[in-house]
């Protein structure tokens, strides 16, 4: 036993010979032994944990029926797009495209390097086998960490960056952005801001009119489908709502926006006469969406 203020002084612990030594399995006391700082764990403490869970989750239904999640654009084949992951892959798509992870080097990329690291990841608990915890404590291990996490953070932010200036080369507009412009767009005029919110489909108008076979015979369906939906090309369904019979005309005869060329010279080879081209052009001009 100690008995003066010294900290080097030697401590000597002695054992209470009146306590008796137990025998057997010591039962740990009732959690009422402690109340008001202890509680059953079924039903109290899981039925309190089942109680935040349903909040929870009742909140992210709402979010979803409020909100409901944005849907792409509709999937076109002959479109020109460069290919790009989900963001959390973003700094492994950079990766894939250094020098020596790539072209000659791509076994040593894809299985040298990653096997490394995986493998590194797998060994940590037998290599680091120290018992402190405190991060500035294991210097080798936090380096290695830090190295990895800026690593991903550069890697995925220059992959975003030469996405972009691929895009802006090509002449392309990210997805992104033109779904927040037809997001602002809708915005203004009222509308749902998400795709999420299903349309009333736009029905053909009048599809028995002899206009359907003219303008299956000019070869527009090469671009807009037999049904008018589009393919490489818009969907004419609602045109009406958009152009009139003169404005189809002219884009007809003199194409539209430098994206679509002048289709009259075609439909006249291919066997229609200026009636069917006025024709065809007063038919696509009644497809509204809701035909009076």
């Amino acid at each position: 036993m100690a008995h003066g203020k010294d900290s080097k002084e030697k401590v000597v612990f002695v054992g209470d010979s009146r306590v008796k030594r137990g025998s057997g399995f010591i039962t740990p006391p009732d959690y009422t032994a402690y109340p008001g700082k202890s509680e059953a764990f079924i039903p109290n403490f899981l039925l309190k944990e089942w109680m935040v869970g349903v909040v929870v989750l009742v909140g992210f239904l709402v979010l979803t029926i409020a909100e409901p999640a944005p849907l792409w654009f509709p999937a076109n084949p002959s479109a020109s797009i460069i290919p790009m992951p989900d963001w959390y892959f973003l700094f492994l798509y950079q990766y894939l495209k250094l020098p020596y992870a790539s072209g000659d080097y791509i076994v040593l990329g894809t299985i040298g390097v990653t096997g490394v690291a995986f493998g590194s990841l797998l060994l940590a608990p037998f290599l680091d086998t120290g018992k402190e915890r405190r991060f500035y404590r294991r210097p080798i291990a936090s380096s290695l960490m830090i190295l990895s996490l800026l690593a991903i953070v550069y890697l995925t932010n220059t992959a975003w960056h030469h996405y972009k200036v691929e895009m802006a080369d090509s002449g392309q507009i990210p997805e992104n952005v033109q779904r927040e412009e037809k997001a602002a767009e809708n915005r203004a005029k009222g509308l749902p801001t998400t795709s999420g919110n299903q349309q009333k489909e736009v029905a053909i108008v009048d599809k028995e009119n002899p206009a359907m076979e003219s303008f299956k015979k000019a070869g527009c369906v090469s671009c807009h489908a037999a049904d008018l939906k589009g393919a490489s090309g818009p969907s004419l369904r609602g045109v009406g709502d958009k152009h009139n019979k003169d404005d189809i005309l002219k884009i007809i005869k003199e194409g539209f926006n430098g994206r679509m060329p002048a289709q009259y010279d075609s439909a006249i080879a291919a066997g229609l006469t200026d009636k069917d081209i006025d024709n065809l052009a007063d038919w696509l001009s009644k497809q509204k969406a809701e035909a009076k």
